[in-house]
């Protein structure tokens, strides 16, 4: 859709004027760099494509693909021969795909696995001991339907494991030999193991899966639970204090087994290359900027949000988001191809192209959100109108059905030609509304807008890379010089527009204080949008100078291969590289950098700072420091206050109690009998963090311990023990439980499932064969299936109930308190943050650190992403209080995280440049009252939110307006432009800093008032009688 179509019109219930005609515009053509005079019509987007076109067409017909008829008995057969054909082509159409073709490998690596067990030539290389079904269960948690940077990650991570767990058996069994044949005191010797080695390694487990939480990290602490607690409680030889390292090298085979089983299916079989899979989605991404870049520029000029209300645009955003963390994983997994390929630069290249990517991700987020701070402003009834009601409905009735005349661009000289002016006052004295005077801005700034955009998409849509198989980097290198034209013919348009729109006769018309602040805001809404999209064609530039590198390297070195991170010796030549000495000259604040640093302002505000120091506040540090001793024990123990601390050091007990019967002789065959190491196991992976997530986890392996439990009756019963037919139905068994895994994203319930196939099948058939040195244990020869089957489903449910029972009674972690803690935590650090005042530190010549960082803004990201997990996690906890409020929560973290996507716009102007010019530290320096208060009542609205979530009471109504004083910085940035500006040498970019700050600010008193009236709606009113009754 072009965006004359849209200017056309009105958008149904829009109460904004009509939108004129943007007519031509000039523009440059990426291909030529020719510059053109023409109108522009951006064309349909592939991305947003009509869903009532005839390429929807299937989707929209019955679940059987039929058309819906009048079925009559005559065509029963007809339409039975109809579904069975729809069938056919969609499974084959499956198997075709990526995902069926993942599900078939994983289906062929079992297969394999499973021949440890099955074939006596590969059963006897793992000796006469039992677990040989652990080589089928590697080949599930590390199944081959993975990128090979991924598999080679796989295999060092279970070698890792391997390590670990050996680590832990052998020095188990020196501790026991020592204490038992040198000491005599086998006891004391077990109580040993059973605390330090059983008890501390599965705590350590414990702690590192859940620091890390990666999903293959997961894998293999679950390998190496596994190992641990073999040859720990179950194989003995701790327990007679004897050493015997057959366990130890039967796992090992079994690891090196079911690792090249996985990795010769996931090498040879359809295999996948993240490297290959990084530029595809590249590709894609590249794409979905374009779109959203076209349409969101063509919202914010039309002045309708409609558009971004729409399916078609809400898809293109999650798509967009999805491809951003697929092309970060990919790279990740690319990481690990490159290395082994010996092309670690080409890397470091797509390293840099990710970053890119990003950052222009970040771009498009600050236009879309100055688009909606521009709905918000129309959305106000005048300028200066303190409500709706005060509204002329003369002046709004008139605006509303009175069309603009016609539009043209800026000619080549740079004059622009506007048929009739805009007033900002009636011909009655009346203030029109706010859309007239964004008619006004838009006549100027939209055609400019328009041509930039028009030449972003043309170059985004030819990158970066051609069609596959082969993905050459393709960049004309014409893009960069057509480019740095439009980016020239940009700025030269816009400072042209905005030097029509602030002209003298307009601005030094006398009008109150708010029709001043309202009219900054609009100007502070269209210069940011406009900033924002010179950035992003910066961000472009960038890219293309990345390609060029990339480009360059590929074709000078197509096989060089240089594996230097194997050259560890290098690293100690020269500890200090070049390039830290390059980011150090460009610390800002430092002689070279060349920064204006006001110290005129530096030594008030240090004296603000320090009169926050009250003597009570020194009284304090006086007292804390003569405590030494005290408060460093204190200061000592604060790991132990730690969650993850706490976590390991409960698991760790737990699993050391659970061990306990394997170590005493009276309950051991009990133990044995009722096979307690997959209880133990079963408890190692029901353990979470809270208790919600160890609800939800406890309940869906139980459930797929069950269902392999009868699914490996089923096989047994119908097989009889033949091994052909149970590698058939294992294949089979392994294909549906891979399509639950791979296709259904339910690894955890999967897994489950062949575990306890493969503990009851494989180890029955084992048992049948002699291949046992306890052949008489459950049925011997003659295997009883449900004895065995019955066995595991009750040590699977002793282990999940005990692994309730203890997040549950030691040190109890809820989701919800944790949820509740960690938003009023996060909101303290936020509003602390705006207490700093972070343009006061640019203007004093100060380091990012000193405000907000890159490093604290992602813990800040990371942090909300956790309570967003803790979220889900408390949907499952169970209290007398009632359900928890997911709806109302995740509202509450939907606004804290648009808050920080402000926080990152205000980041980002603030790092984009660390010199300060005269004319930006003159501003500044006359804002700095306004900009103080504003920054302290942001702070204070924090805190109160903090204060409100943290006790659960309600938010008064007395609490301060931040409009208000926002209102008073943009009238005070609007009279510096009407008294101030001849005297101080100003230009339009410095203006550009104190703008983003005011949007951001804006866009803060919107969330704060949202957060404020979702506390209202499930914290409810203050009760005097219940809540404040004195006791």
């Amino acid at each position: 859709m072009s965006l004359n179509a849209h200017c056309n019109g009105t958008s149904n219930g829009s109460q904004r004027p009509f939108r004129p005609t943007l007519r031509q515009a000039t523009l440059i053509l990426p291909k030529t760099g020719q510059r053109v005079k023409r109108r522009v019509t951006f064309g349909a987007s592939p991305g947003f494509a009509d869903s009532n076109g005839d390429g929807n067409a299937e989707e929209r017909t019955t679940l059987l693909g039929l058309r819906s008829v009048r079925k009559r008995p005559s065509e029963t057969p007809r339409l039975l021969r109809e579904a069975l054909w729809w069938l056919i082509r969609h499974s084959w159409a499956f198997a075709k795909s990526r995902t069926g073709k993942g599900v078939f490998k994983c289906s062929i690596a079992y297969l394999l696995g499973s021949l440890a067990t099955f074939v006596p030539a590969i059963a006897a290389i793992l000796g006469q001991q039992d677990g040989k079904h652990m080589v089928a269960t590697i080949t599930v948690y590390f199944h081959p339907a993975r990128s090979q940077g991924s598999m080679f990650e796989a295999m060092i991570l279970a070698i890792l494991a391997f390590a670990y767990a050996a680590f832990v058996g052998f020095t188990s069994m020196g501790i026991s030999i020592f204490f038992g044949r040198v000491l005599d005191l086998i006891v004391l010797g077990h109580v040993v193991v059973l605390l330090v080695f059983c008890g501390g390694g599965l705590g350590f487990v414990g702690w590192i899966k859940q620091r890390l939480g990666h999903p293959l990290v997961n894998i293999s602490c679950s390998l190496t639970s596994l190992a641990i607690i073999t040859v720990v409680t179950k194989e003995g030889a701790i327990q007679a204090a004897e050493y015997s390292d057959d366990k130890i090298v039967q796992v090992l085979k079994m690891i090196v087994m079911g690792v090249i089983a996985t990795t010769a299916v996931s090498f040879l079989i359809f295999p996948i290359s993240a490297r290959t899979d990084f530029r595809e989605n590249l590709i894609l991404f590249t794409d979905s900027l374009s779109e959203l870049l076209v349409k969101t520029t063509q919202t914010f000029l039309i002045g309708s949000e409609d558009e971004l209300k729409t399916p078609d645009y809400q898809d293109a955003i999650k798509r967009h988001k999805d491809l951003l963390a697929s092309i970060e994983k990919n790279l990740i997994e690319a990481k690990y191809e490159h290395f082994v390929a010996g092309t670690e630069r080409q890397y470091r290249l797509e390293a840099k192209l990710v970053d890119c990517m990003q950052r222009l991700a970040q771009n498009i987020g600050g236009l879309r959100s100055a688009a909606t701070t521009q709905f918000l402003i129309l959305a106000q009834p005048g300028l200066g109108s303190p409500s709706a009601d005060d509204r002329p409905e003369t002046s709004a009735h008139s605006a509303h059905h009175r069309p603009l005349p016609v539009i043209d661009e800026a000619s080549e000289n740079g004059d622009i030609e506007v048929a009739t002016d805009l007033p900002l006052l009636g011909p009655d004295g009346s203030l029109l509304t706010t859309s007239r005077v964004f008619e006004e801005f838009i006549t100027y700034l939209g055609p400019s807008m328009n041509s930039l955009a028009y030449t972003l998409r043309e170059i985004l849509d030819d990158l970066p890379f051609d069609p596959g198989p082969q993905y050459q980097v393709t960049v004309d290198a014409q893009y960069r010089s057509s480019l740095e034209d439009a980016m020239r013919l940009y700025s030269h348009s816009r400072q042209d527009a905005l030097s029509k729109i602030y002209d003298p006769q307009k601005v030094n018309e006398q009008r109150s204080v708010d029709v001043d602040a309202d009219f900054e805001e609009i100007a502070a809404s269209c210069g940011v949008f406009s900033y924002a999209l010179q950035d992003f064609a910066n961000e472009v530039k960038l890219y293309l100078e990345i390609l060029d590198e990339l480009k360059l390297e590929i074709e000078e070195r197509p096989r060089g291969r240089t594996w230097d991170w194997l050259k560890i010796w290098r690293r100690f030549r020269n500890p200090n590289s070049d390039t830290a000495c390059k980011d150090r000259s460009g610390v800002p604040g430092s002689e070279e950098s060349g920064q204006f640093i006001d110290r005129e302002a530096e030594a008030p505000f240090n004296a603000h700072i320090t009169s926050h120091l009250t003597l009570n506040n020194l009284e304090i540090l006086n007292h804390r420091k003569k405590e030494t001793h005290r408060y460093r024990i204190w200061r000592f123990l604060a790991i132990f206050r730690r969650d993850d601390t706490r976590f390991a050091i409960k698991v760790g007990a737990g699993a050391a109690l659970y061990a306990m019967p394997a170590f005493l002789p009276s309950t051991r065959p009990t133990y044995q009998h009722f096979r307690g190491e997959w209880g133990l196991l079963s408890y190692m992976l029901v353990c979470s963090m809270t208790i919600g997530a160890s609800n939800t986890t406890g309940s869906a392996r139980f459930l797929g311990t069950c269902l392999g439990a009868v699914c490996a009756i089923l096989a047994w019963v119908v097989s009889d023990g033949n091994p052909f037919a149970l590698a058939a139905i294992g294949w089979f068994m392994s294909l549906w439980t891979a399509y639950v895994i791979v296709a259904q994203g339910k690894g955890p319930m999967g897994r489950f499932i062949m575990l306890t196939y493969n503990l009851s099948a494989l180890y029955a058939y084992s048992l049948s064969v002699k291949d046992l040195d306890d052949d008489d244990d459950e049925g011997g020869i003659s295997p009883i299936i449900t004895e065995i089957a019955f066995h595991r489903v009750v040590a699977v449910l002793s282990g999940c109930l005990w692994g309730l029972i203890i997040t549950r009674l030691i040190w109890p972690i809820s989701a919800r308190q944790k949820l509740k803690d960690g938003l009023s935590v996060l909101w303290l650090r936020m509003g602390l943050i705006w207490k700093r005042m972070p343009l006061e530190c640019r203007l004093r010549g100060q380091t990012s650190n000193a405000c907000m960082d890159l490093t604290e803004e992602s813990h800040l990201h990371r942090f909300l992403d956790q309570l967003d997990g803790l979220r889900a996690a408390a949907t499952s906890e169970i209290s007398l209080r009632g359900p928890f409020p997911d709806t109302e929560y995740k509202s509450l973290l939907a606004s804290t995280g648009s808050m920080l996507d402000a926080f990152h716009a205000m980041n980002v102007m603030i790092l984009k440049d660390s010199r300060v010019s005269a004319g930006e530290a003159a501003i500044l320096r006359s804002t700095t009252a306004e900009r103080a208060h504003l920054s302290l009542r942001i702070s204070h609205l924090f805190q109160v939110m903090a204060s409100s979530i943290k006790l659960e009471y309600p938010l008064t109504d007395a609490l301060p307006s931040i409009d208000h004083t926002r209102d008073r910085l943009l009238a005070k940035i609007f009279g510096f432009r009407k008294e101030e500006k001849s005297a101080v040498i100003t230009s339009d970019e410095d203006f550009a800093l104190l703008y983003s700050y005011a949007l951001v600010t804006g866009q803060l008193a919107k969330a704060i008032k949202d957060i404020g009236m979702e506390l209202e709606r499930f914290l409810g009113v203050m009760d005097e009688e219940e809540v404040l009754k004195l006791r």
